[in-house]
This record gives structure tokens, sequence and C-alpha cells, in this order.
């Protein structure tokens, strides 16, 4: 049956599906910010880490696929050319100097291959460069708090929306995913240093967004740390990823990517302690965001 099968495609015509299920279809599924579904890649990336995390990723990946292939090569050949029909009579072979040298050193030239991009991502990561703006982030059984230090001092709390406030989001025209939404969103400046000191208030909680290859453990009585750049406006969401109850499942983070202008009036909302206005001015970014990406899209 197997046979007849594949006796009606072409060997072109079965590497052209693999190549296409293999980097076509994980491509067209990348979309930054959260996940989406069918999706087989991981987000877009939006910052310099997360841009090296996907690179080695890659090198990773080909690499297990080059092992992968060669092993089952080897495997087919040694099935073909050494059953018992064309070899009755076994060869006595126990050694062969060569081929134990290359199955020794080859695999370290391959670690070596795979630790020198991967030394230098975990220095990407943990470099710190010198931060335009720190957040601090504290994670509760089941929300987080966002603090500001080096603006003024506030802070907010930010829950997931429930399904009225999914609706009220979706009836202004807002984008409000489900189970990844929240009340109040942590906002940035485009293309600006964000250092985010991390911590919890009860049990281990874990900031992370896919988006930007942030991913750092919040530990009671204890300051962890992460940092990003973002390079495009938008929003970005991810979730709590370390078990912490039974709500787990129920505390995302959205962090707002937007122009220094708009920065600049919600710090200044923010620090009247005017949550309406600060949230006006937030969502009117994000309908002309949304308004941005239509003509774009169209245009395309």
């Amino acid at each position: 049956m197997v046979k007849r099968l594949l006796g009606t495609w072409s060997w072109a015509s079965l590497a052209g599906i693999l190549a296409l299920a293999m980097f076509v279809l994980p491509a067209s599924a990348q979309v930054a910010g959260q996940p989406v579904d069918g999706q087989l890649g991981m987000q877009a990336a939006v910052t310099p880490v997360a841009h090296s995390i996907h690179s080695f990723y890659d090198l990773v990946t080909y690499i297990i696929i080059a092992i992968a292939l060669f092993v089952l090569g080897l495997m087919v050949y040694a099935m073909y050319a050494f059953s018992e029909s064309r070899n009755p009579t076994p060869s006595r072979t126990t050694h062969n100097t060569l081929i134990e040298v290359i199955w020794t050193v080859l695999p370290i030239i391959i670690l070596v291959i795979i630790a020198v991009p991967s030394f230098k991502l975990l220095h990407l990561q943990f470099s710190y460069p010198k931060p335009d703006l720190t957040i601090k982030a504290t994670g509760h059984q089941w929300y987080w708090t966002h603090a500001y230090p080096d603006q003024g001092g506030f802070e907010f709390d930010t829950y997931m929306l429930d399904s009225d406030g999914l609706k009220e989001r979706r009836a202004k025209g807002l984008d409000a995913p489900r189970n990844l939404a929240v009340d109040n969103e942590v906002v940035v400046p485009v293309n600006k240093v964000v250092h985010v000191l991390v911590t919890a208030g009860d049990v281990l909680h874990n900031w992370t967004i896919p988006s930007f290859g942030s991913k750092i453990d919040a530990v009671p009585g204890r300051l962890t740390a992460t940092w990003f750049k973002a390079e495009k406006e938008g929003v970005y969401y991810g979730q709590c990823s370390e078990l912490c109850g039974v709500n787990h499942a129920f505390m995302p983070i959205a962090v707002r990517v937007v122009d220094q202008a708009t920065f600049d009036a919600w710090i200044e909302a923010r620090k009247e302690d005017d949550e309406d206005k600060a949230n006006a001015i937030i969502q009117k970014a994000a309908l002309d965001l949304k308004s941005r990406n239509k003509v774009a899209s169209a245009a395309d």
C-alpha cells in the first residue's frame, strides 16, 4: 500500500512538499506579539535579542536535520548493503582507526559550531546596555504590578480582561485577544533600551514576552532582570511561564510600544494619576496604528 501511494508521487514532488512544510509555512505563520491558530514557527522577533535567538534556533535546526538525514542514510545503506542475501558471510572487522577518529572529532566540531553563537547569545542577553527606561514588574497570585521608578515612581496593577472587558474593548475597534488582553498595558517607547526588574510577592512567577526574547523568573525576595529594545510599534503579549497556582494561565502581560511623543503624553497622564486620560491616549495610539497597518496591507 505504501509503495503504491509513493508511486503516485515523484521524488521531486515529495522534496518540494517537505521544503514547503519546513520553511514556507513556519515563515508565513510568524506573527509579532501573539500566537496564531496553526502556527508552526516562533512569534516574529522585534528586538536584537529575539533576532539572535531565532538565528541560533535556525542554526541548530539545520544541524539537527543534517545529522538526522545522515544517520537515516547510514541506516538505509546498512540495511541494503549488508543484508543476509548480499552478505551471507558477515565481516569480522571490529576496529577501524579512521572511522573511530572521525566519529570522535566530528561531534566535537559540531559542538564548537553550536557553542560559539550560544555564548554570544548569552552575552547579549545579559549585557544590559545603559537603559533609557526602567520598569519593575512584581508577580502576584494572579496578576502583575508594574512600576516606573525613574518616571515618578507610579505603579499600576495588570489584570486579564474578562468577557465583558473584551466586548467593551472590541466595541471601540480595538484588538483584544482572549486570555491575553489586559486592563492596564505596560507602555514603552520604540527603539529605546528598557530594563525590567522582576520579582514576586508570593510564589515563583515568570515575566515573558516571546517576541522580545525576554523570559526571566520572578522570585520572592530576589530581584532578577531582563532587557529589550523594541524595534516596531505595536502590542506584544506574554504569559506567566512558571507554574504559580490555580490561575497560572490567567495572568498575561501586554507591552504596548509607542512613539516617543505618545509615551511622553502617557507618562504625564500617569503622573497626574489620571487613568482615564492615560487609557484614552493609548487607545488612540492603538487605533492610529491599526489604521496605518490596514493602509500598508492594502498597498501591498
